[in-house]
């Protein structure tokens, strides 16, 4: 189950993405935290560790082109809460432990609105990468324009029609 939505109530929107997983927390907390890991599924490469506060260094990937980001981890309690910024944004990811695994929550708070759909949508697919990984069945990280031959467009078009109807 994937579920999104769009709190508008703070002086910067904030993006709820829910999405159901089937591995326990403490295996979703290595995949989110792990530079090994997130170089499999997540939109950029991390410097280091994300499971220790502190400075690091996020890179936006988009084929050829390395875009370096500043990052501060603020918390880290594993396995239950991962909490940084990412460049202007900040993310928080919330791991529950449901009887078939994990409920993660990101709550990615935006600086710049209007661009909600386009980070469902590749959230959504970083995401579903994410579960085959965890699942044992890596098929390879999904980032930048590659995300257009992916379903990208389409999932886009559909948050924009589900964020703005919430």
């Amino acid at each position: 189950m994937i579920e999104a939505t769009l709190d508008r109530s703070g002086p910067q929107w904030t993006l709820i993405f829910i999405r159901e997983l089937t591995q326990p927390p403490e295996r979703v907390w290595t995949a989110l935290t792990d530079p090994g890991e997130l170089d499999q599924w997540a939109p950029f490469t991390a410097a280091s560790a994300l499971s220790t506060p502190g400075e690091t260094t996020l890179t936006m990937v988009d084929g050829d082109e390395r875009t370096d980001l500043p990052a501060v981890v603020h918390r880290a309690d594993r396995p239950t809460l991962l909490d940084y910024t990412w460049g202007d944004d900040r993310l928080r990811w919330e791991l529950e432990p449901t009887p078939d695994g994990t409920r993660l929550t990101l709550r990615h708070t935006l600086a710049q609105p209007g661009i909600e759909a386009m980070v469902a949508a590749g959230w959504h697919l970083c995401t579903d990468v994410l579960q085959r990984l965890l699942d044992g069945e890596p098929t390879g990280v999904i980032r930048g324009k590659d995300a257009l031959d992916h379903g990208w467009e389409d999932l886009k078009n559909a948050y924009e029609k589900s964020l703005s109807a919430g």
